[in-house]
């Protein structure tokens, strides 16, 4: 049974010494992002995320790639 009490699954993990009763809280302030997988932004959302005790994912998350813009490096 999860412990409403518990902010993040790090909490969870020092309590209980795992993280298998955590459940990820949602509310309205869970959103989505659009930033691309791997970006710094991406990695910052995600890690805020995992503190405020979000689930990792958002279902309307950014999939793909399309329609992004990037510096073309010339090869050597």
């Amino acid at each position: 049974m999860p412990d409403p009490k518990l902010k993040n699954v790090f909490e969870a993990i020092l309590k209980y010494g795992h993280d298998e009763d955590f459940a990820p809280k949602t509310d309205r302030n869970f959103g989505s992002t659009q930033a691309p997988a791997g970006s710094r932004e991406k990695l910052d959302v995600m890690a805020d995320r995992v503190k405020m005790g979000y689930p990792l994912w958002h279902e309307s998350d950014r999939a793909d790639y399309s329609g992004l813009i990037g510096a073309v490096r010339p090869r050597d």
